[in-house]
C-alpha cells in the first residue's frame, strides 16, 4: 500500500491566501510557501507546478467562493441576480484586500487568463439582459458595484466607506426599481 500524500492543496491554498495578505503579491513566491508551510519546494510544486499555477489556483478558489455566493435560480430577473451580486460582494470583501487584489491583477496580463475573466463577465451582463427599466437598473447597479471595487483597489476603503457606498447602490436600485 503507497504512501498517503501528506500535501494538502487547499491547506497551500490557505497559506498562500495570509502569504497575500500580510505583504502582498509580491510576497508570494514558491519558496516562501514552502518555507511558510513548513515542507519543501518540491513538495509545494507537487500541487502547483510554478507560481502561475498557484496564482491561478488562488485565483480560481475565489472566483468559485464568490460564485457561490450568486448561487440562484438560473432564470432570475434582473433585479434579484444584481441584488444577490451586491450581497455577495458585501460578503466576499472581508476576504478580499487591495493586496490581493493586486495578484488578480498580474494574473490579469496573462492573455489567456484576461480571456477567461472577459467570458465571466459576458456571462454576468448576459443574464442582465433586456430592455427593461428594471434590466437596465440592475446593469447600472452592477456597473457601480464594479466601479467601486476598482475605486477601492486604489485605496478609497481607508475611511471604512466602502459598505456606505454599497448602501448608496442599494437605495438608487430600490428607488428606480420601485
Amino acid at each position: 500500500m503507497g504512501r498517503k500524500p501528506t500535501i494538502n492543496r487547499e491547506a497551500l491554498l490557505d497559506v498562500a491566501q495570509e502569504i497575500v495578505r500580510t505583504g502582498g503579491g509580491a510576497a508570494l513566491t514558491i519558496g516562501a510557501l514552502a518555507q511558510a508551510a513548513g515542507i519543501s519546494k518540491g513538495g509545494v510544486q507537487y500541487s502547483f507546478a510554478s507560481k502561475d499555477d498557484l496564482i491561478r489556483g488562488l485565483i480560481d478558489r475565489w472566483t468559485s467562493q464568490f460564485d457561490a455566493l450568486l448561487e440562484g435560480a438560473a432564470g432570475d430577473a434582473p433585479l434579484p441576480f444584481v441584488r444577490r451580486y451586491i450581497a455577495a460582494t458585501r460578503a466576499s470583501q472581508q476576504a478580499m484586500n487591495a493586496k490581493m487584489v493586486g495578484l488578480l491583477v498580474s494574473y490579469l496580463e496573462d492573455p489567456a487568463n484576461l480571456r477567461e475573466t472577459r467570458d465571466w463577465y459576458r456571462g454576468i451582463f448576459d443574464r442582465l439582459g433586456g430592455t427593461s427599466a428594471d434590466a437596465q437598473a440592475a446593469r447600472v447597479a452592477f456597473l457601480a458595484v464594479e466601479g467601486l471595487f476598482l475605486m477601492r483597489i486604489n485605496g478609497i476603503d481607508e475611511d471604512g466607506l466602502w459598505t456606505d457606498f454599497l448602501d448608496d447602490v442599494e437605495a438608487v436600485l430600490d428607488r428606480l426599481s420601485v
